[in-house]
């Protein structure tokens, strides 16, 4: 029996857990869920127009190497010979790898990065939003940038499942249809009555004031520039009048209070033991 002399064993201390604190945000932002005849309709709509359209992306196929013996070596030279045009003729067939129309896929906006680059843009007429995508952080951002910019956005279930294999990709989490896109204008104007308007709080009392801007600054775009030039002093009092008129009406926003989390980086993380030194035997 071996035993411990006193002073030699010592005692581990537990490493105290990390905590880090930081703010979270009050307001809880989802998708409004979209009706059963709703959501047949768009997904009925997005799939004829894009089989008539003809949109798609043909990938390369890839071929796998195998290791030939000599004898299949000599084979295949011999065939080769004597196979010389059949494969041109295939090749011909065969089309080229990528988007068999590229002015149509500009009109698009397909995969999330693209999306929130044409939504900063201000680039979109519509978005759709496939709900197979998880986790939710990864479309949750949309909601306020697609907000911001006053285009209707939805979440379409089986959006991926639908439009995917047509498009030859194998899934797509985010669907944008941009402002220049004369192939989908009809599709659009169908399919915006279907999607519900999102609510994010700081924007509703802006809904009505940012037409009234939009009215304003189209109108004074339209002057000449020597016209505006003159008048310069005019335009300038006429503008401070109309942002005095048009202050936003606060009496009705309330202020929520910041949230304060508690995060535990890696919570279930278990640490491996060391590992043993192999000692080298001697022969």
């Amino acid at each position: 029996m071996s035993v411990i002399q006193q002073g030699t064993a010592t005692l581990r201390k537990a490493k105290k857990i990390t905590v880090k604190t930081c703010l979270d945000n009050p307001f809880v932002f989802q998708w409004k869920t979209i009706d059963g005849k709703d959501m047949h309709f768009i997904l009925q709509t997005l799939e004829e127009r894009i089989k008539h359209v003809g949109l798609k992306k043909i990938e390369s196929p890839r071929k796998k190497k195998r290791s030939l013996t000599k004898k299949q070596m000599e084979r295949k030279c011999d065939a080769s010979t004597n196979e010389l045009p059949k494969e041109e003729e295939t090749e011909s067939h065969q089309q080229k790898p990528g988007w068999t129309d590229i002015s149509i896929r500009r009109q698009l906006a397909i995969g999330v990065n693209e999306v929130t680059k044409a939504l900063e843009r201000n680039e979109l007429l519509l978005l759709l939003v496939c709900k197979s995508a998880k986790p939710a952080m990864i479309t949750s951002h949309l909601i306020e940038l697609s907000a911001s910019r006053a285009t209707p956005a939805g979440q379409v279930p089986r959006l991926s499942e639908t439009v995917a294999p047509l498009l030859g990709l194998t899934s797509i989490l985010a669907l944008g249809f941009k402002k220049q896109s004369d192939k989908f204008t009809e599709t659009i104007e169908a399919i915006i009555p279907k999607i519900p308007a999102l609510e994010v709080p700081w924007f509703q009392y802006r809904s009505e004031e940012s037409v009234a801007y939009a009215d304003t600054d189209s109108s004074e775009n339209e002057e000449p520039d020597e016209l505006a030039e003159a008048l310069g002093d005019e335009l300038t009092s006429q503008k401070r009048k109309r942002t005095e008129s048009n202050q936003p009406d606060l009496s009705n926003v309330i202020l929520q209070p910041l949230k304060i989390k508690k995060l535990v980086p890696n919570p279930n993380k278990i640490k491996k033991p060391p590992r043993k030194k192999k000692k080298a035997f001697s022969a």
